[in-house]
């Protein structure tokens, strides 16, 4: 081989296609198998060459080349917000968290309180207002400090941090797995 073709590639070239083949897996384009069997090659591989024929029916076939997924599904890279696009996802899903619990208790305290009203039929003293109101009021400087300071912005990327984590060492585990499957293959036949 000639040229870039012949040149060694390196684990964060390895790394690279592994992570492209587990988009094409997301999006679709490959099954399980053909994912197992083109990350033990890419595993495998020691030069560009070897490396581009794992991806070669792919977009993006070249080791190297950016490849634009189908779908906003791309679940192996991180998904940092940008101004005014991504924001609202990660704004909302923060605002969730957030409020969610307080909710969920506010409308059990409400839903108590309207149960026993309608048990000792007339209208009681609206007691929930001494749980919902002050809380509330917390919870509303928290939102406020929170949006200002960027926080569901920070919480995103350190979610994603995770998961890009979690996707690493699992893909570790997955090459430890394949080249201990080769070095017993290799012992069996010699």
């Amino acid at each position: 081989m000639q040229g870039r073709d012949g040149m060694r590639a390196t684990d964060g070239d390895r790394q690279a296609v592994a992570d492209r083949l587990r988009v094409a897996v997301d999006e679709g384009r490959l099954s399980l198998a053909e994912y197992d069997e083109r990350l033990q090659r890419a595993y495998r591989a020691l030069t560009y060459g070897e490396l581009d024929a794992v991806l070669a029916d792919l977009p993006g076939s070249r080791v190297g080349e950016v490849a634009v997924p189908d779908g906003a599904g791309d679940r192996s890279l991180p998904v940092v917000p940008g101004p005014g696009e991504g924001r609202r996802t990660a704004t909302a899903g923060w605002l969730v968290e957030l409020w969610g619990p307080y909710l969920k208790i506010v409308g059990i305290v409400v839903a108590v309180w309207a149960v026993t009203g309608v048990l000792a039929g007339e209208v009681l003293y609206f007691w929930p207002g001494w749980v919902a109101g002050p809380w509330g009021a917390v919870m509303l400087v928290r939102t406020v400090g929170g949006l200002a300071s960027g926080e569901p912005r920070r919480r995103a990327l350190k979610r994603d941090r995770r998961q890009r984590r979690r996707a690493v060492k699992r893909d570790r585990r997955r090459q430890a797995r394949v080249v201990k499957r080769e070095h017993r293959r290799r012992e069996l036949t010699d």
